[in-house]
């Protein structure tokens, strides 16, 4: 068995050791099965998710973000049915609001980045995990350790720490110390290996690929995840990312089919290089399996078995939990996936729980506290250090005019364009609305774009626009998102009757409160900002900068000028 349980990450005592291979010596197949699972519920009824967490036992169970006291319920009931404590994850890598509604939205990593100073980075972990044990949450999905190098890649953007190794280690670093305060019953992984943000395409729709070469990719991603994992990494994440020059390095009669394999089902990525060649002895979990990424190299009948045959030790996420389990059963049955292969995963899941104290907190029945815990959520300190992120990251791009500051005596009368806008999947309030208000609040005469209007109005000269108006701003919220390919501003059709026309006639102020390289599609704008983050602090440290009461302090985590000649000179 090819476990290490001494070591890191685990660092197992010999009774503890004993403990584990006892325990899974006690295991039925289907149990160990279970074991290898980490499906994500959709299931409301208390009743039908006790009886799935009896029948599956699965090795963890994932809900999506909820209000508090519901998720912790629920949490509840997957911890008491789970003969073998359960890993409950969340994605908490901008705050609690990961975990429940009510959580903290302290800010993307991108806008954390943003500041320069990873204290916040620190906070953001701290927050993170405060926040998810309130609700019985013990596994981030975080921190992302991608690198934002393609800026046409429609997942990275907001959720990376940026285009330096160097930041996104020292974020990523300052997370996990934050996050791990709070106590080892919290696991963590660092994604999305072998790396994203190369390729301009989205993994959830198909196969992607890092094409690095072995030694740009050492320098780079290698070089975080090395030293992440030398940190103590619990868990690394896989995605459906293939690494073609690194598989032709460890592989040199690897087929096209073996170079082209996405991460996940890769055994040279997997176990040659994460497992082997970085010494990795942590937990090798998939991302969702329900991404096209997944299936676009095999039949899912085949995929199944053999993500953990070629070296992963979880299988996350699925669209038929029965018919995933059948078909891992059935590649046992066939040998692709060994008895011994089975064995040595499931010691290891169970080496990371006793690791975290999971089966001491299941004997205590402190596995989810209670319902006090979640006073935690949403603190007021929590918001003054979202605030102070995010005024501290906002980014003036360029002010190429002097158009800044803008006042209601100088400015009075504003006409808002309002493009992308829509409530995050995090609940985040419409940006748009949020900024007009605060600019009303201030004393602006605001009028909106109206969309619905596609042709212009003869009568609606030039000349009338420009004499009515002091000032134009965007209000850009075309965010990046899950099965988007294309993350680009989208102007009105059929004539762009909202594109920046007046630019020379009246100031022109764009603010990106997502996408940070709207540069590109409005490049003769002199007035860009940079927000990051579609929160309410994020509006309120944008209009303190836009009146001159706040300095400017954010920096580019990444290149906004999208390497366009006309943006450099």
């Amino acid at each position: 068995m090819n476990i290490r349980f001494s070591e890191k990450p685990f660092y197992l005592s010999k009774e503890q050791t004993a403990f584990v291979l006892e325990k899974l010596h006690s295991l039925t197949l289907d149990e160990k099965i279970g074991q290898l699972f980490l499906p994500i519920n959709y299931i409301e009824d208390e009743q039908e998710l006790r009886a799935f967490v009896k029948r599956f036992q699965p090795g963890g169970l994932m809900n999506r973000p909820a209000p508090a006291k519901l998720n912790q319920k629920r949490h509840r009931v997957i911890q008491d049915e789970s003969r073998i404590p359960a890993l409950i994850p969340a994605n908490i890598e901008s705050g609690g609001n990961g975990a429940a509604t009510e959580g903290t939205a302290f800010g993307n990593p991108l806008q954390v980045a943003a500041t320069g100073d990873a204290s916040y980075a620190l906070a953001l972990g701290r927050i993170s995990g405060a926040e998810g044990r309130a609700l019985g949450v013990n596994y981030a999905f975080a921190p992302i350790v991608d690198i934002d190098n393609n800026t046409l890649n429609p997942i990275t953007n907001t959720r990376t720490f940026g285009k330096s190794p160097e930041t996104v280690l020292k974020m990523a670093s300052a997370y996990i110390d934050g996050l791990m305060e709070g106590g080892r019953n919290m696991c963590y992984s660092i994604k999305h290996f072998p790396g994203d943000g190369v390729d301009d395409r989205d993994q959830h729709l198909h196969t992607t690929y890092n094409t690095l070469s072995v030694d740009q990719w050492e320098a780079s991603y290698g070089m975080i995840y090395r030293t992440l994992i030398e940190k103590g990494a619990p868990a690394v994440m896989v995605g459906h990312i293939g690494l073609p020059e690194y598989v032709k390095a460890i592989n040199p009669k690897a087929t096209k089919k073996e170079i082209l394999c996405p991460g996940s089902l890769s055994k040279e990525i997997v176990t040659g290089l994460l497992r082997e060649r970085m010494n990795f002895n942590g937990l090798i979990i998939t991302d969702s399996t329900s991404m096209n990424g997944f299936y676009a190299h095999m039949s899912r009948e085949l995929a199944v078995p053999a993500a953990i045959a070629n070296g992963c030790d979880m299988f996350l996420f699925n669209f038929s939990v029965a018919e995933d389990y059948e078909f891992m059963k059935a590649g046992i049955e066939k040998g692709i996936l060994s008895m011994e292969r089975v064995n040595e995963v499931v010691a290891r899941v169970l080496a990371l729980k006793t690791s975290m104290g999971l089966f001491e907190d299941q004997a205590k029945g402190t596995l989810v506290p209670g319902e006090d815990a979640l006073k935690v959520l949403g603190s007021e300190k929590a918001a003054n250090l979202a605030r102070d992120c995010a005024d501290r990251a906002v980014t003036l791009v360029k002010d190429e005019e002097g158009n800044l500051p803008i006042s209601p005596e100088t400015h009075k009368k504003v006409m808002v364009y309002v493009m992308g806008d829509r409530e995050d999947f995090y609940g985040n309030q419409k940006v748009g609305d949020l900024f007009i208000r605060a600019l009303e609040k201030e004393g602006f005469d605001v009028d909106t774009f109206d969309y619905s209007v596609h042709f212009p109005d003869p009568a609606d000269t030039t000349k009338a626009f420009i004499e009515k108006y002091d000032c134009a701003i965007y209000v850009l919220s075309e965010g990046t998102s899950s099965n988007q390919t294309t993350v680009r501003l989208k102007w009105n059709l059929p004539l762009a009757n909202d594109a920046p026309w007046f630019v020379n006639d009246i100031p022109t102020i764009a603010i990106s409160f997502a996408n940070p390289y709207h540069l590109r599609d409005m490049p003769e704008i002199k007035t860009y900002i940079n927000a990051y983050t579609t929160s309410a602090y994020t509006v309120e440290a944008v209009v303190d900068k836009l009146l001159g009461r706040s300095e400017f302090t954010g920096v580019n985590p990444v290149d906004t000028t999208c390497g366009y000649y006309e943006l450099n000179l």
